[in-house]
């Protein structure tokens, strides 16, 4: 993909970036690009392209090509499986006290003493945090308190202060809780986490809406229990405000477009995508967490804000392409719902990439089975993006991302911890 041009050893890590980009999103004015399509002059000046000798071109090269591709797509899966021997970012000892701190936050939400007069309510909020908060991954809140530790000066590490951090880590995974919740709603997903989604559990249903307002809702008592006398209270009250805000803009512009899939296409584009990206992925699940432990900490520096910002939405980029991929091409066993986005006709990174390449009948197909229901259409535009060439250019896209976010967070300054951001990578390459 990337040998046609050599990349100089001397330019800067940006510029190399915007060449892969370059390669990755080809602009639509070419009906297929060239790393997938031959055109009929490039199959060889000696040929005769006529009748059988054509044909026969076309198949070779396109064996070759499935060939090439599928090897690309067995060394992604072996290689995004994290090494037995590798060191855990979160140890077991940072997920128990995670946990231990739960109990306290739904005792704090639901038998604080206040309303007593609807103990019904109360009951079921206890039932919506426990079906919905813990049982995920909890990468982001556990990033939260592992962000802190690494962030804040040694003599301030004290029970209290890591336990605020542990608070803060939950505030963190209930936005996501919230998130999950409504997000199933809008996609008429079945499962989550091995189990019912919440809304299809009974006696649930659209009362599932209301139970997510719960959730986002029930963040800022906490806040504002743990947080009131803290110095940095207002910005992390602000940071959260600003990050749900941000979130919902981009999970509206992800409905508007997704609802067109099928019968448009046309706004798929690596625009869109991009900022469906950084607004539904980057801040929530990169910036907020390491935000809010930066907060914690005491550093208000907004230069040093806006390196992690920086930094953090790549990592978010890095992350959504990597979910998207793995969405279609995964492990059934460790990716849930796989092939979702194809029925629920998202637009992801691989949908996008594809109708760039496409040719106009590749496209039809793309228009016939794209954001349909059933097994068919998956294993139909399955087929389609591996004959498109994907999964090699996915390959190369996650080795040179992996390199350039690399080398920018060894330029970070301003006494951030490159450790930090380091542990992060890591943690995405290993495909948690």
């Amino acid at each position: 993909m990337f040998s046609s041009k050599k990349l100089a050893l001397n330019r800067t890590s940006r510029e190399i970036f915007r060449e892969i980009r370059r390669h990755i999103s080809k602009t639509t004015g070419v009906t297929n690009s060239d790393a997938i399509s031959r055109q009929e002059s490039k199959l060889g000046g000696n040929l005769d392209l006529n009748g059988s000798d054509y044909g026969e071109s076309r198949n070779k090269w396109a064996k070759i090509s499935k060939q090439n591709n599928m090897r690309a797509l067995s060394t992604i899966q072996t290689k995004v499986k994290p090494p037995v021997s590798s060191t855990p970012v979160f140890s077991k000892e940072d997920s128990r006290e995670f946990m231990a701190i739960f109990p306290d936050i739904v005792r704090d939400l639901t038998d604080a003493g206040r309303h007593t007069d609807i103990p019904e309510v109360t009951k079921r909020f206890a039932k919506v945090l426990q079906y919905n908060v813990p049982t995920g991954k909890k990468t982001r809140g556990l990033s939260t308190v592992i962000a802190y530790k690494m962030l804040e000066k040694p003599e301030n590490l004290t029970p209290e202060n890591i336990k605020l951090a542990n608070i803060l880590g939950w505030c963190v995974e209930l936005l996501r809780g919230f998130g999950v919740v409504v997000d199933d709603v809008i996609d008429n997903s079945e499962v989550r986490r091995n189990n019912p989604c919440w809304y299809r559990n009974e006696n649930v249903g659209m009362n599932a809406v209301i139970d997510g307002t719960l959730l986002e809702s029930s963040i800022y008592s906490i806040l504002r229990k743990y947080f009131f006398d803290h110095p940095s209270y207002v910005p992390i009250l602000e940071l959260f405000h600003d990050v749900t805000l941000k979130c919902s803009m981009g999970k509206s512009l992800d409905g508007v477009i997704m609802n067109n899939a099928g019968s448009d296409l046309s706004r798929f584009t690596m625009k869109n995508y991009n900022l469906i990206m950084k607004y539904r992925t980057g801040y929530h699940s990169f910036q907020l967490p390491v935000g809010a432990a930066m907060y914690l900490a005491q550093m208000y520096d907004p230069e040093q804000h806006r390196q992690a910002k920086t930094i953090l939405l790549e990592l978010g980029q890095f992350y959504q392409i990597q979910k998207d991929f793995l969405n279609c091409f995964g492990d059934s066993q460790v990716t849930w719902k796989l092939g979702s986005h194809i029925n629920e006709g998202k637009c992801s990174w691989l949908a996008v990439v594809a109708l760039q390449r496409a040719n106009p009948s590749q496209r039809k197909i793309m228009e016939k089975y794209y954001g349909q229901q059933g097994e068919e259409s998956v294993e139909v535009i399955k087929n389609l993006y591996i004959e498109l060439g994907l999964p090699a250019t996915y390959a190369c896209y996650e080795e040179e991302s992996y390199k350039l976010i690399h080398t920018h967070i060894q330029q970070i300054s301003k006494g951030l911890p490159h450790k930090l951001f380091f542990t992060l990578l890591d943690k995405l390459f290993e495909n948690q």
